[in-house]
């Protein structure tokens, strides 16, 4: 058995301080000309999430495809802010990241490799030597297949979810021209509320899906929990 150590992922806590609390009040509380002004406050809230995206990618030696989107998403409302562009741009980038995202999760699914199963079938979380096997001798590998691209379709649909909420919250929000004190504070009120009103019920879809896949595993496999799941 491999003793190699995963990658250890960043705290959650920690990604919600850097990449949404801390900006969201240097936006809201920080923008006025009383403080650090309208661009000085736009440039110290992106670095927060920069600098955090920069420290995980050399912590952990690599960048994922959702992250290197995430930091491109951080440039471009830098961009959108500074050289004050119409802000119907911001809703069409908040709109255009999950949509990326959300392709490449579909199209993942016709090449035949779809992203859901390297995201949820993780040999330290289920036992997969296990699992293949008794498919196999079930003769249920390619109706688990069929499963597995089902569970990607809908992940698929969490990002379109995902897309449509943020040009919605972007189009409510932020109304006020790039660069001034009020397209900053409405900036980070989009930004805060786009945990619980968006962040939070994608969880609750991708929770979902999870517990349909394991659901069809259970039902072809014949084997229980404990069997499906490493206990280590």
């Amino acid at each position: 058995m491999s003793t190699q150590t995963p990658a250890k992922r960043p705290n959650t806590f920690l990604e919600l301080i850097f990449n949404i609390v801390i900006p969201s009040v240097i936006l809201m509380k920080l923008s006025g000309d009383e403080y650090l002004g309208s661009v000085n406050a736009l440039i110290i809230a992106l670095l927060f999430p920069l600098c955090f995206g920069l420290y995980d990618f050399i912590k952990n030696k690599s960048m994922n495809f959702i992250s290197l989107l995430g930091f491109i998403s951080t440039l471009l409302t830098g961009g959108i802010g500074l050289f004050e562009l119409d802000v119907e741009w911001l809703a069409i980038k908040e709109a255009a990241i999950p949509s990326a995202i959300g392709l490449v999760v579909l199209i993942s699914g016709f090449w035949g490799k779809p992203l859901i199963a390297k995201i949820m079938l993780n040999p330290i979380l289920f036992n997969l030597d296990l699992i293949y096997q008794t498919l196999s001798n079930n003769n249920k590998t390619d109706e688990f297949k069929s499963k597995i691209q089902w569970a990607n379709h809908l992940l698929s649909t969490t990002f379109v979810f995902s897309a449509v909420m943020n040009y919605l919250l972007a189009k409510w929000i932020v109304v006020s021209p790039a660069g001034t004190t009020e397209f900053n504070e409405q900036l980070g009120e989009m930004t805060l509320l786009s945990y619980p009103v968006i962040a939070i019920p994608s969880l609750i879809m991708l929770i979902t899906i999870m517990f349909y896949v394991v659901k069809s595993l259970t039902k072809l496999t014949g084997l229980k929990l404990d069997q499906i799941f490493n206990g280590e």
